[in-house]
């Protein structure tokens, strides 16, 4: 699965993960305005050999985005309050 990751500018060390380049059309409209203007980093084929950080196993991430149209990644012990 193609992977577009976003960082925010924000809040530090969070990116938005989409299966899709540009399309935020499934990410809670009240999270963008948390996260602030996506930015795009990167790009990547996400498969379950990729290592990702914060020990977050790759069939999780892609799991979640296609059931949710994204993924969130928060660094360690922070949340987002909505």
């Amino acid at each position: 699965m193609q992977c577009y990751v976003y960082r925010s500018r924000r809040k530090q060390g969070s990116f938005l993960f989409l299966p899709e380049r540009d399309n935020f059309a499934r990410v809670p409209e009240v999270l963008l305005k948390i996260f602030g203007v996506p930015e795009f980093s990167f790009e990547f084929f996400l498969d379950d050999e990729r290592q990702l950080q914060f020990n977050i196993a790759a069939s999780e991430v892609r799991r979640v985005m296609q059931e949710n149209g994204f993924f969130l990644q928060l660094p360690p012990n922070e949340e987002l309050a909505c």
